[in-house]
């Protein structure tokens, strides 16, 4: 089920320098909860059938414990618990937890890509990144793991391979519906290249018959650039590339984690 009601930006959370990670149970649902959820995940799969109710992580509660240090409380549900956030009368708090990669190039731009038709947010504008999946059980969600997620998305929807120790915690957002951003920053490095291993993912996708996840690439240099990508963009977009922008123009990336 879309919903089109327009979003005001992300806040992007200051001076966060440390993260930590604790799991707790998820809260239990109503009958009629769990009722107008199934109905309305059978509506959005029936608009968008390659939607998929997989694993995810769902923020409980954020703390401050600390200067710098930032405890996130979370727990294991699945996508459709997402769609009860619209609920008219059942609705509940259920904000998402996800990473992105800032991948700066070395003319101080920063790079963007739009979501394929085939995803749940189809044109929207954004980092390269994606919701966070639960550890198998028993196992902690820690940096690592963290490290590891948003390395994998950078690789699956641009092509790139960067090394996990490379990728830095660069800033922490809460935007829409409470959702939780944990953006991740890498070495700056020629947008030419990028370009390469982009479309080379293309063209190796569609030899497989499959469409990339991001339709479409381009870089910015500030948040006066995502106005002019055209069409949507995610709410924490011009937060961060402000914060790009004011940034260290050689693109290095802050030493956070």
């Amino acid at each position: 089920m879309p919903d089109n009601r327009p979003r005001p930006p992300a806040v992007e959370l200051p001076g966060v320098r440390r993260l930590l990670l604790e799991e707790t149970d998820p809260p239990r649902l109503t009958d009629e909860q769990n009722a107008a959820m199934t109905r309305m995940w059978d509506d959005a799969v029936a608009a968008n059938p390659s939607l998929f109710d997989g694993p995810t992580v769902v923020c409980s509660e954020l703390e401050w414990k600390g200067p710098g240090t930032l405890l996130l409380t979370w727990y294991r549900a699945t996508y459709r618990l997402y769609l009860l956030r619209l609920a008219p009368v059942h609705s509940v708090l259920a904000p998402s937890v996800f990473v992105t990669v800032a991948q700066p190039t070395d003319d101080g731009r920063l790079l963007v890509g739009r979501m394929a038709s085939s995803t749940a947010a189809p044109g929207r504008w954004q980092l390269p990144g994606g919701t966070i999946e639960p550890p198998e059980a028993g196992t902690d969600l820690d940096m690592r793991a963290l490290r590891q997620h948003a390395a994998r998305e950078l690789a699956e929807e641009v092509g790139r391979d960067v090394p996990q120790h490379l990728l830095e915690l660069w800033a922490v957002t809460r935007g829409d519906m409470g959702n939780v951003g944990l953006h991740f920053r890498v070495p700056a490095c020629p947008a030419d290249e990028i370009a390469g291993q982009y479309n080379r993912l293309v063209a190796a996708e569609g030899t497989r018959g499959r469409v990339p996840e991001l339709d479409r690439i381009a870089f910015i240099a500030s948040d006066a650039d995502v106005a002019g990508l055209g069409g949507r963009f995610a709410d924490f977009l011009p937060v961060l590339a402000a914060h790009h922008a004011a940034g260290d123009a050689s693109g290095q990336p802050e030493t956070r984690g």
